[in-house]
């Protein structure tokens, strides 16, 4: 199925006499035109005019490319649950999980979108990031930081992650969620902090006690950087007494981190808790990907998509359009064909129509 297929089904809410443009091209046109560099309504709209006959291909364009102003009523006019249902819908047809794979889940700020005279917190989004695939998931957006602990189990009920491997950082650490994770048939690797006071003090206690039951080290250097990650697996758990309150929890996890730049060095100690039982090489590779959710999506979204810096706060725009956002970096991380980065394939893509269209036949337009 094509993009506009997944998409058709969003309920188009303007009465129907009124309309001049179809939302299915509204809604494409925009996804197209954020790949080649547009961050803003206006943007799109340039974009469109410069392209109409290029984007003719794919939409109908009726009464051809419509004003910034209705471009912008229309996405706020959209349901955000249908939008969000249709990307994910459109995402699970572009790949399947993988047995094994790690999913890692983090929250994210859209910093610009905050309102002073209104009064209105900038949102914030939970995002699902397949390592593996190297693409965004799924979103759901929440009121605040804090809400992350509601908003992860709804995310997580959206997706399709039996025999996946979550991962979260210490907000997601919460028994309910752990017990989600194992009834969904998928495992959990959850960052342990102070906010399961109890649970990080019992682990901390057994790693000074108990004998590891594997080792790992791995050094990573990189131009005048040195990395160090030590992992050590705990899966005798006999001691750990509000161990016995967590679904299915088969191992703790300790990473000692140093990172020497020039004379300074920084360390730090974390904790994991997990469903699995695997070797400390296995636990620090895994740990690693997880940071793939920073690297790889929201410092994208900040440098490369402008996200962090957009003023977007009509009604829920900003959520949405960082939806659309998510669907075009989709479309240009599923293009592998050559090895140019984000910012490099977008440039390219608004200068040559016969990149863009393979970027736009590699996810199906």
């Amino acid at each position: 199925m094509t993009l506009q297929e997944h998409f058709k089904s969003i309920t188009d809410c303007r009465q129907q006499h009124k309309i001049e443009h179809k939302l299915i091209d509204i809604m494409v046109l925009s996804i197209i035109a954020v790949i080649c560099g547009a961050t803003e309504y206006k943007e799109i709209e340039i974009f469109g005019k410069s392209r109409e006959s290029f984007l003719k291909q794919f939409l109908e364009l009726p009464n051809g490319i419509p004003s910034h102003d209705t471009i912008e009523r229309v996405i706020i006019a959209i349901n955000p649950k249908e939008f969000h249902q249709c990307f994910i819908n459109w995402v699970k047809s572009l790949i399947k999980s993988t047995s094994g794979e790690l999913i890692a889940m983090d929250g994210k700020t859209s910093r610009g979108s905050y309102d002073t005279h209104k009064k209105q917190s900038p949102i914030h989004l939970v995002n699902a990031w397949s390592t593996i695939n190297g693409i965004v998931l799924g979103q759901y957006k929440v009121d605040d930081k804090s809400n992350e602990i509601t908003a992860l189990p709804k995310l997580l009920s959206m997706l399709q992650v039996e025999g996946c491997i979550i991962s979260t950082d210490a907000m997601g650490c919460q028994k309910e969620i752990a017990k989600q994770i194992i009834d969904a048939k998928a495992d959990y690797i959850l960052a342990l902090k102070g906010n399961q006071k109890t649970l990080q003090e019992e682990a901390i206690h057994l790693f000074t006690h108990a004998s590891p039951n594997t080792i790992d080290e791995s050094i990573e250097k990189n131009g005048g950087r040195i990395e160090t990650r030590k992992c050590t697996v705990l899966t005798k758990l006999d001691l750990l007494d509000e161990g016995r309150n967590w679904t299915d929890l088969n191992s703790i996890i300790r990473i000692e981190s140093s990172r020497e730049v020039a004379d300074k060095r920084t360390t730090e100690t974390r904790y994991y808790i997990s469903s699995l039982m695997k070797t400390a090489k296995e636990f620090n590779k895994l740990i690693r990907s997880h940071w793939q959710v920073e690297n790889n999506l929201h410092w994208q979204l900040d440098v490369s998509f402008n996200e962090d810096a957009s003023r977007k706060r009509s009604g829920n725009s900003a959520e949405k359009f960082s939806l659309i956002t998510k669907t075009a970096l989709n479309f240009l991380k599923a293009n592998t064909t050559d090895k140019l980065s984000m910012a490099n394939k977008r440039y390219k893509a608004a200068l040559d129509e016969e990149y863009l269209l393979k970027i736009l036949k590699s996810s199906c337009v």
